[in-house]
């Protein structure tokens, strides 16, 4: 029988999210149904919610969720009731071109629920990042739900399931940052905090924040930056060259994702530096730059997908570092709200007032 629960739905581009009551079916083979605890409120449900991903509307948003499984489906092995998990929306078929080259962080086959969850007259809605968590309960695929340890709160826990993950993977994974490296991230949010972090539990000796808000300027060392960069009166690649003897950073993270950012991301960088994009831009972004720069000044350009994470490897990692106080992940949550005050979160993240808006259910 479905199941009758509450959840946050886009009904149309542009709207004020509504909470509704949808059907969600009990797992089909592949599947465990989850009950959600929490979920944070992350930048890609307002981009669903406003049409800047695609226009399969309506959607259940919310994708940044811990929870505890509730049933499985037929097959699934290695989970069972009661395991305590955070949710991936990439989850590596192991089947794929690029599985089966040993780099499944790629996957371009990741795993989805087979069956749709819907409103009650039967439209299907379209999950968010295919978990759709701003609701009681959520069905995904099994490979989706990574058991960790239960200690940790679930309002810190979920959002390793995306901003922390992407953040922090950008730097470790992506990046590569190593002992001693110079680095700069560009924009100190939810996911550039977590590179910033990243930075600095891999060693890095020099970690530079920019950003144009003094607020979030003062963050950000909470989460290890070393020095402060305000962007908005300053120019920022000469900031950075002078923070590192003249050279620029050995490791530059976009957490941004615009021309503007990339661009002096590009410049920020020591000759055969590394620039990481994060950040996710709008679809019609166009950057411009000279092509002799790109020859001349060598290294690396690197988009960073999902922190090029495998969630079976590094959820259960950060949740330890989390409980062992090496991972501020309690840091990034601003406040905590119920399942209808998601339209005044996304309010909240666009004025700045927030790292990260949690419900909790």
């Amino acid at each position: 029988m479905p199941h009758e629960v509450h959840a946050v739905v886009a009904a149309k581009q542009g709207a004020p999210v509504e909470l509704q009551t949808i059907l969600v079916p009990d797992p089909g083979p592949g599947e465990v149904l989850v009950a959600v605890q929490a979920c944070g409120v992350c930048h890609t449900d307002l981009h669903y919610r406003d049409g800047a991903i695609n226009d399969e509307f309506p959607f259940l948003l919310g994708h940044e969720a811990a929870g505890v499984i509730e049933s499985v489906g037929p097959g699934v092995t290695g989970l069972a009731p009661g395991d305590y998990v955070v949710l991936a929306w990439r989850a590596p078929c192991g089947n794929c071109r690029s599985c089966r080259r040993g780099r499944p962080w790629y996957c371009f086959d990741s795993g989805n629920a087979t069956q749709p969850m819907t409103l009650s007259d039967g439209t299907p809605l379209a999950p968010a990042l295919g978990i759709g968590a701003f609701a009681e309960k959520t069905l995904v695929a099994a490979e989706q739900a990574v058991k960790v340890d239960p200690n940790a709160r679930p309002e810190a826990a979920g959002l390793i399931g995306c901003g922390v993950m992407a953040g922090y993977g950008a730097a470790v994974h992506t990046g590569a940052v190593g002992s001693g490296d110079t680095v700069a991230v560009i924009g100190c949010g939810g996911v550039g905090n977590a590179a910033i972090a990243g930075a600095s539990i891999a060693g890095a000796r020099r970690v530079i924040a920019v950003d144009i808000d003094d607020r979030k300027l003062d963050g950000a060392t909470r989460f290890g930056a070393t020095h402060t960069v305000n962007s908005r009166g300053t120019d920022p690649i000469e900031a950075v060259r002078g923070l590192t003897g003249g050279h620029g950073a050995d490791v530059v993270i976009d957490a941004v994702g615009r021309p503007e950012t990339y661009r002096q991301g590009f410049y920020m960088r020591d000759l055969a530096g590394t620039l990481v994009q994060v950040g996710v831009p709008e679809p019609d972004m166009r950057i411009e730059l000279p092509l002799i720069d790109l020859f001349s000044r060598g290294g690396a350009l690197k988009s960073s997908w999902y922190g090029d994470c495998l969630p079976s490897r590094d959820f259960p990692v950060l949740i330890d570092r989390y409980l062992s106080g090496r991972l501020d992940l309690g840091g990034f949550v601003t406040e905590t709200i119920a399942l209808d005050e998601v339209e005044s979160a996304f309010d909240k993240m666009r004025d700045g007032r927030v790292l990260r808006s949690v419900v909790v259910l």
